[in-house]
């Protein structure tokens, strides 16, 4: 009974993906991938750009065909039944456009008018949905005078117009400069603290730990790995560390770390700084760190260059590369 239940409930998950590929003549983009989104997670789709992220939320929002396999969204394929399969999602796709000579309030309406919102529903959520994306006081300026940050936020102002059920984001913060991202990666952890299942694909790690619960990593169209951001950062087994001494170590000193195990990499990057590789996890780095207080080494600082998450993903992406 409770393996009948689970099937269920994956089944008529916010997002269950089987088997999909996708081709384009001999290039595959996606080859089969399985993936399936609770209800009220926030996923970051990772990976390199050309992956295969664009391709899988193009076949989720029906923009184009599977190859093969099936995309399911609360249950309903999109390919058989794309009316009620997108009528619970609010997506933003590429580069959004809008006509320059329109505000936000006139933009919303004619996109609310597109969805045959009435016009009292329209005015309550045009008013509420500005509010969310924080361009309130921007409501009646002419969109031409907006900054691109603007107008992405913009773009999930719209996808939101429907309260839906599933928020999907294609690379949101693409082509904006550092403020611009800031702006629209508030917006997402505000959604995402309001409980909305979020399915978002980035090649930048660090927005996707910043705003993600999960994540999906995708190399060459082929899913590579999936699990919590706190999981996989724990479980990551090799870690850069910058060790720093009150002294500097002698050749003697690197040449004793290089030959621990766990230690694949040692590299003086200053005068009393070492760089180190090391593979093990956390047990890993706490016996090289035992081991230079052994030596007689004076730690100062013993800290991580990047997260383990991050390296898990590099590894990750040269091994797929070398295949």
């Amino acid at each position: 009974m409770e393996a009948v239940v689970e099937q269920s409930i994956t089944r008529d998950a916010p997002v269950h993906l089987e088997g999909l590929g996708k081709e384009y003549g001999h290039f595959t983009a996606l080859k089969a991938l399985d993936l399936t989104v609770a209800q009220g997670t926030s996923l970051g789709f990772l990976g390199p750009n050309g992956a295969g992220k664009s391709t899988t939320i193009k076949i989720m929002t029906n923009l184009i065909r599977p190859s093969r396999g099936r995309a399911s969204l609360f249950g309903i394929d999109v390919r058989r039944e794309p009316t009620r399969a997108l009528a619970r999602i609010g997506a933003v796709i590429e580069t959004p456009e809008f006509y320059g000579y329109l505000s936000p309030v006139e933009t919303l309406a004619y996109a609310g008018r597109l969805r045959g919102m009435s016009s009292k529903d329209l005015h309550n959520r045009s008013e509420a949905v500005l509010k969310e994306v924080k361009l309130t006081d921007w409501a009646d300026h002419r969109i031409q005078e907006f900054s691109k940050g603007m107008k992405q936020r913009l773009a999930i102002a719209q996808s939101l117009l429907n309260e839906p059920d599933l928020l999907i984001l294609d690379e949101p913060t693409s082509g904006l400069d550092p403020r611009g991202m800031a702006e629209v990666r508030d917006v997402i952890k505000s959604l995402k603290d309001q409980g909305r299942t979020i399915f978002m694909s980035s090649h930048l790690l660090g927005e996707v730990q910043e705003v993600c619960d999960d994540v999906a990593l995708l190399n060459h169209g082929e899913l590579l790995i999936r699990g919590s951001v706190r999981e996989l950062s724990r479980g990551a087994d090799t870690s850069l560390i910058q060790a720093t001494f009150l002294l500097s170590a002698t050749p003697q000193d690197l040449e004793a770390l290089a030959t621990l195990p766990g230690v694949e990499e040692v590299k003086a990057s200053g005068d009393s700084t070492v760089d180190l590789r090391i593979s093990g996890g956390e047990e890993g780095q706490a016996r090289v760190l035992e081991a230079m207080i052994g030596r007689g080494l004076k730690v100062i600082t013993y800290r991580p260059l990047g997260s383990s998450l991050e390296q898990l993903y590099l590894d990750r992406i040269q091994e797929s590369d070398r295949l």
